[in-house]
């Protein structure tokens, strides 16, 4: 287990992200969603993300009812605020927003003081819960000023009320968690897909900025929704169809993994995981199956060897995992 920041909340090496069973794309059923859950748990797994976001609420209700019963000490878990959910007219899907729901309620952006706090308490009625441990602003992108003015200000007062553990921000950019993270005292921030095998954005100022402030990491996308899992034309990257030097680069990639007996997968989860920085690298996973295959790719340490020729052949930059070759 990791600490996060200096607020004493720990998480484990691995995470298990509950967008997908929210039904991000395609439907998963109750079944399959709580056994996905289940086999985190049997894996070690104890640190679990989710959100509003996901599947409109879907993903914080399965995930709250998937850890009903076990111990509320023995696990973390974490969601997010910034999109208010409000009852909308009956029909249609959510599809044009990533998720394979109905479209019963419209998200309404609101990184107001008073949003945050009523995003939260609808968070707990959704999960079943009296209190979660970290709260992350939600992509605030295009909310900065209202997000710094208004947004964090409250976060720091439910941490000091002792409602939530840390507090951080979520987004699928390194400029702005940067910022965060020199100009307010978050915990932690979570960086989806912006260090990755294939993107290292985040390696230039977000991972040093948050190594000298004493800021923890959590590293979503390990896989760049996709392509580093399976490196074949027609798969994704960023939530769009890969480009053709990109899928080139991927699987020139895999090629060297299996030359060291390794598997993509497993070196770009070590990849996320061996930065000092990193507290955690969430997976999002619909099956069991999926959870244990990621737990045990991660699980495989990756030898020196492995980096070295990556670095030797230009696919990655000079510098590379500092950590160690296991979790």
């Amino acid at each position: 287990m990791r600490t996060l920041g200096g607020s004493g909340v720990e998480v484990s090496a691995l995470g298990f992200g509950a967008a997908a069973i929210g039904n991000l794309y395609t439907e998963v059923d109750e079944e399959q969603a709580r056994a996905a859950v289940a086999a985190a748990w049997e894996q070690g797994i104890r640190y679990f993300d989710t959100a509003p976001h996901y599947g409109l609420g879907l993903s914080e209700r399965r995930l709250g009812a998937a850890l009903r019963g076990l111990p509320r000490s023995a696990y973390t878990i974490s969601t997010k605020v910034g999109r208010l959910l409000e009852p909308a007219d009956p029909g249609g899907s959510d599809l044009a927003h990533g998720f394979a729901v109905p479209a019963t309620h419209r998200r309404v952006w609101d990184f107001s003081a008073d949003g945050v706090r009523r995003g939260l308490e609808a968070s707990l009625e959704r999960l079943g819960l009296d209190r979660v441990d970290v709260v992350y602003l939600h992509d605030p992108d295009d909310h900065a000023e209202q997000a710094f003015r208004e947004g964090y200000p409250a976060l720091e007062e439910l941490r000091a009320e002792g409602v939530v553990g840390a507090i951080g921000a979520g987004m699928n950019q390194s400029e702005m968690l940067t910022r965060f993270v020199r100009d307010t005292d978050v915990d932690v921030v979570l960086c989806a897909g912006r260090y990755t095998l294939l993107d290292q954005r985040a390696r230039t100022e977000l991972l040093p900025a948050a190594a000298e402030r004493g800021v923890s990491v959590v590293i979503g996308g390990a896989f760049n929704s996709g392509l580093l899992a399976d490196p074949r034309p027609g798969a994704t990257y960023n939530y769009a169809s890969a480009p053709p030097e990109l899928v080139d680069r991927a699987q020139r990639m895999k090629a060297v993994a299996d030359r060291h007996g390794l598997t993509l997968r497993g070196a770009a989860l070590r990849f996320c995981a061996d930065h000092p920085a990193v507290a955690s690298v969430l997976v999002g996973t619909r099956s069991a199956d999926e959870v244990r295959d990621c737990a045990e790719q991660f699980a495989t340490a990756v030898p020196a060897a492995f980096w070295q020729e990556l670095r030797d052949t230009g696919l990655l930059p000079p510098e590379g995992p500092s950590r160690g070759a296991t979790p």
